[in-house]
């Protein structure tokens, strides 16, 4: 291998000269469990219990609306859809008796377009089974349909039941894996998660508010959802951006609306105010450009395709160091992406970032006299290794 100790402190100007800082310990907090990450470096500054399962309440719906996105997405499902309400989905339906509604009855069909703010803004477990049943039949097929989602996104301690949260020993999720679902709903369907900070859904002449009073407190809050049933206690998922900057909190089993929001408050401010996600590599950052064996051009630049940020405690972006290992010999043919090699971003000596080095241009093989040539090239540096 040919190490290129680089040894580059990566500066970014847009940070300016910051003093280090020394990180406090995080908020202790009353809930259950609490989970604080950065929705684009995916990195974890808080956890409390964060694996333990704990009923989600309404928490679940959103999967349901992650599924409905999905499937709107993929052209199965349309805004303009019409959807027959059954018995089953109706607000008047027993099993729903005291809990959230967007108050849709039988006879009446309703847009996909309403039913996906009456899940989202009005917490409606009417409009969940009725989209449940309109994209899967029966609501315990859309359960599947939730699960194999939750599978895909990675959430290994999560299992779903119902399309609405209420009530059952088998529903249980996690703050890690709500975070999980949380980032999926923000990264893959902005359109649909941009309905989370509306405000209010007007709907059969019933006007009802969004349950996340955060929204209404914190201008950078833009999301996400919250639940409360007497097993779970009162819980929130949520979403700021401040700066180009964007946390999810995850709050499960407080006492109190008041509390759920104030430990929510707690988490990104302390996020926002210890920490500072940054650039570490723009795209088609070039680190290295090594000997090529065998190709049309002899050598080629190698790096990241693809943007890199990291999350680090503020003042300490300029303590990167990057090194750079790449194969003891390249050779051609190379296709935009190939990998060539290793980057390894460390600081103060813990590993904040291990990823593949690829080609970034393509390189075409050379003639066979060319070949031969730099065959016996390589068998030379072999010898004296110095390939």
């Amino acid at each position: 291998m040919i190490r290129f100790a680089l040894a580059l402190l990566l500066v970014f100007s847009t940070l300016g000269a910051q003093a280090e800082t020394a990180i406090p310990a995080p908020p202790q907090l009353a809930a259950k469990a609490y989970f604080l990450m950065d929705a684009y470096s995916g990195a974890v500054l808080v956890e409390h219990n964060a694996d333990m399962q704990l009923p989600p309440a309404s928490l679940t719906k959103m999967m349901t609306a992650y599924v409905l996105a999905e499937e709107i997405k993929q052209g199965r499902v349309k805004e303009d859809d019409m959807v027959s309400i059954s018995e089953n989905a109706w607000s008047q339906n027993p099993v729903f008796n005291g809990s959230s509604l967007m108050w849709i009855e039988p006879g009446k069909d309703v847009s996909i377009e309403d039913l996906q703010r009456g899940i989202i803004i009005s917490s409606g477990n009417d409009s969940s089974v009725a989209v449940a049943e309109h994209i899967a039949g029966t609501e315990a097929v859309f359960a599947e349909m939730m699960n194999t989602n939750a599978e895909r996104l990675g959430m290994t301690n999560t299992y779903y039941v119902n399309s609405h949260g209420l009530p059952d020993p088998a529903h249980l999720t996690t703050a890690r894996d709500l975070a999980i679902l949380a980032r999926a709903m923000i990264i893959d369907h902005p359109k649909q998660y941009a309905i989370y900070k509306e405000l209010e859904f007007t709907f059969n002449n019933i006007r009802q508010y969004n349950r996340n009073t955060l929204l209404m407190q914190d201008s950078s809050v833009d999301g996400l959802k919250t639940g409360h049933t007497k097993e779970a206690g009162y819980c929130l998922v949520a979403s700021a951006e401040r700066k180009g900057m964007r946390l999810i909190s995850v709050v499960m089993g407080t006492d109190s609306t008041k509390a759920r929001k104030n430990d929510t408050a707690a988490l990104l401010n302390y996020g926002y105010r210890f920490y500072k996600t940054a650039t570490a590599f723009e795209p088609m950052t070039e680190l290295a450009k090594p000997r090529v064996w065998k190709g049309q051009q002899d050598y080629v630049p190698v790096g990241l395709v693809d943007k890199v940020v990291l999350t680090l405690p503020r003042g300490k972006h300029d303590d990167l160091e990057t090194n750079v290992v790449l194969n003891k010999e390249i050779v051609a043919p190379l296709a935009v992406g190939d990998p060539v090699g290793t980057v390894t971003v460390t600081l103060d000596g813990e590993t904040q970032l291990e990823a593949p080095v690829v080609a970034l241009e393509a390189v075409e093989q050379a003639g066979f006299f060319a070949r031969l040539w730099d065959s016996v090239l390589m068998f030379i540096a072999s010898l004296f290794g110095t390939r």
